[in-house]
């Protein structure tokens, strides 16, 4: 049976040291653990995949509000970054970026992958070592302004030479 607070609302356990606490913990402070609902799993239960993953989290990892790390290019990569993040203890989300989120995408498409801001350093740090992300602060991928101005006259005045050199083999 599970275990009750004074106010009537399931407790929280810990698998590895059995005591209980309040809803709003996450974590045993005493070794570590992340909580189970009481009377969900017993020592002898055997432990599920999910269970697993969260015991690899650790706490001083988990805390704050969730803030874009990285982007893949698809949910495999996006995978693949969560693996290599969790086991180093950091807790991560993955989600369809912006425009990507309809159906007909399914595992395509790019993914951002949150973590949370108390794991941030440690994930980039993480990604870095895997040579997966670049230390370089500038992305390459964004164009000065005065470079983009230039490029588009460069492409109106080509445009309006084939014209006036249309006009004249017309006439």
């Amino acid at each position: 049976m599970s275990a009750r607070l004074r106010d009537g609302s399931e407790a929280l356990e810990c698998p590895t040291c059995a005591a209980t606490y309040a809803r709003e913990e996450r974590f045993c402070p005493t070794c570590g653990t992340p909580l189970v609902h009481g009377g969900l799993a017993a020592v002898s239960d055997p432990i599920t995949e999910r269970q697993e993953r969260a015991r690899k989290i650790k706490p001083q990892f988990a805390e704050g509000e969730l803030v874009h790390l990285v982007g893949a290019h698809n949910q495999a990569e996006g995978e693949f970054i969560q693996g290599l993040l969790l086991e180093e203890g950091v807790p991560s989300l993955l989600r369809r970026s912006a425009g990507f989120d309809v159906p007909d995408f399914l595992a395509a498409g790019p993914r951002d992958v949150l973590v949370p801001q108390s794991g941030e350093t440690t994930a980039r740090e993480i990604l870095l070592q895997a040579e997966l992300i670049s230390d370089d602060p500038v992305d390459r991928r964004i164009v000065a302004p005065g470079r983009l101005l230039a490029g588009l006259l460069a492409g109106f005045a080509v445009v309006l030479l084939v014209l006036w050199l249309g006009t004249l083999v017309i006439h």
